[in-house]
């Protein structure tokens, strides 16, 4: 069993993330997204991490400005100079994560970090910020997991990388597992973040979730957006969902009396 709890998971469950700010009601990543959400009630919002050639830290989910701003360009390789003058739907500015930290000091912010330039201006933004019980580290890459821990230099929230969730996998639906489940609780990861499927894999069951459980570590799945899906995996027992159809994820946990907004709800 994990031996510490986090401060990032101590709230009513189940958890609800407004993904990239709820990018379904609004423009994704952007302070107004943002800002919408939190008067919604949501009291977790998820981002990303990218960082400029001269390590500006963005809120920004893709690697390049292409896909939804009106500028063109890898964001890695490009002056703070330049990409502030990108418009996210041709409107609103690439907001700093730092300032995202700053604005809303009550609420907890889950940051997939991107790319390993972001890994050092992330933890100067939260060391600034007093941000570390508030935030969870996720990545797509273990070693950028590993690297953003360690630059944090205090313990954070964090979810399991890609093999972790695939060692849960493994122990989920089948035996001789005992061991990796051990080391898994022991390294003080307190939640696996992961999709319903995976390349046609099933990995959200009812027996991943049991898994998970048995060793005190929660589960939140990306990025439900049908309430006919989402009421099927709170049956299940998840303990966190990530949408971008913040107005619907309310809905449901509301009617099921789940619904927990923040003290800054409209």
């Amino acid at each position: 069993m994990l031996s510490r709890r986090f401060a990032f998971l101590d709230h009513p469950g189940p958890l609800a993330f407004a993904h990239r700010g709820g990018s379904a009601e609004g423009a994704e990543n952007s302070a107004e997204a943002f800002e919408r959400s939190v008067r919604l009630g949501y009291s977790y919002l998820e981002t990303d991490a990218h960082a400029t050639s001269d390590g500006v830290l963005l809120a920004f989910h893709d690697h390049t400005l292409d896909r939804v701003t009106d500028r063109r360009g890898r964001i890695s390789e490009l002056p703070y100079s330049a990409v502030r003058r990108a418009r996210i739907g041709g409107v609103h500015e690439i907001p700093l994560l730092e300032d995202l930290l700053g604005t809303w000091p009550e609420h907890r912010f889950n940051i997939d970090v991107k790319e390993a330039g972001a890994i050092a201006p992330l933890a100067d933004a939260i060391r600034r910020t007093g941000a570390h019980d508030r935030v969870c580290l996720t990545s797509f890459s273990e070693e950028r997991l590993m690297l953003a821990r360690a630059a944090v230099g205090r313990e954070v929230c964090s979810a399991l990388g890609p093999r972790g969730v695939a060692t849960l996998r493994a122990a989920a639906s089948t035996s001789g597992y005992g061991r990796l489940l051990t080391r898994l609780s022991r390294a003080g990861v307190p939640c696996a973040q992961v999709p319903v499927g995976f390349r046609g894999l099933r990995v959200t069951t009812r027996s991943l979730i049991r898994t998970a459980h048995a060793i005190g570590m929660q589960v939140h799945v990306w990025t439900i957006n049908d309430a006919t899906r989402m009421e099927h995996l709170l049956d299940l027992g998840v303990d966190g969902i990530m949408t971008d159809n913040v107005t619907g994820l309310r809905d449901v946990l509301d009617r099921r009396g789940l619904w927990h907004p923040g003290h800054l709800a409209a």
